[in-house]
């Protein structure tokens, strides 16, 4: 349980009033959903590790670059009272901000955010658009298409993986897994 800080009712509310694009809204729904099994995984906080999945990017739309993102959402994340151990997976999550991912739910966060995107991706071109019938073999597929999802840091997906010391094929499942189960929330659900 979060006591004493901002609950997923506030965080969403901040979401939506720094994320205007449905497309960057959908992205931190499926990483939340993703970092709350990887909470389940990893005997994490749930409640925790999904707000850090949630607000993520929260700032990305307004601070785009890389002078501000996440730095000005981490100082409105710490104004607002969110506890230190999100704040730093949020900024360990950009490689370039010096932070380390020093904790399980920093790593996650990591190795879920690129590939929670590029899941999203491979799911768009399948003619149903359903993540139902998203498999790990068509993902790693594409990710050896440099100009498939080309803005995805490939070395960012398999660094993280590397750091969780996960199996490969077995990371891509859990997160499709993880996005099956909210499927249609997240707009996944495709076309039957």
């Amino acid at each position: 349980m979060i006591d004493n800080y901002p609950t997923r009712a506030e965080a969403l509310a901040l979401l939506h009033e720094y994320t205007k694009s449905d497309s960057l809204r959908r992205h931190a729904l499926g990483v939340e959903q993703a970092m709350r099994k990887m909470a389940e995984k990893y005997n994490g906080d749930t409640d925790m590790w999904g707000l850090t999945g949630l607000l993520h990017d929260f700032d990305y739309e307004m601070y785009p670059t890389l002078e501000e993102h996440p730095y000005k959402g981490n100082a409105i994340l710490k104004e607002q009272g969110y506890p230190e151990s999100i704040c730093n997976a949020i900024m360990g999550h950009a490689t370039y901000s010096g932070v380390p991912r020093d904790t399980d739910m920093a790593k996650a966060l990591f190795a879920v955010d690129e590939l929670t995107g590029f899941i999203f991706a491979v799911t768009y071109v399948r003619p149903s658009k359903s993540i139902l019938e998203v498999q790990p073999k068509s993902v790693k597929k594409k990710l050896k298409q440099r100009s498939f999802a080309a803005s995805v840091s490939r070395d960012d997906i398999f660094q993280g993986i590397d750091e969780l010391n996960v199996d490969v094929t077995e990371h891509i499942q859990f997160v499709i897994d993880a996005l099956q189960e909210k499927a249609e929330e997240l707009g996944l659900k495709g076309v039957h």
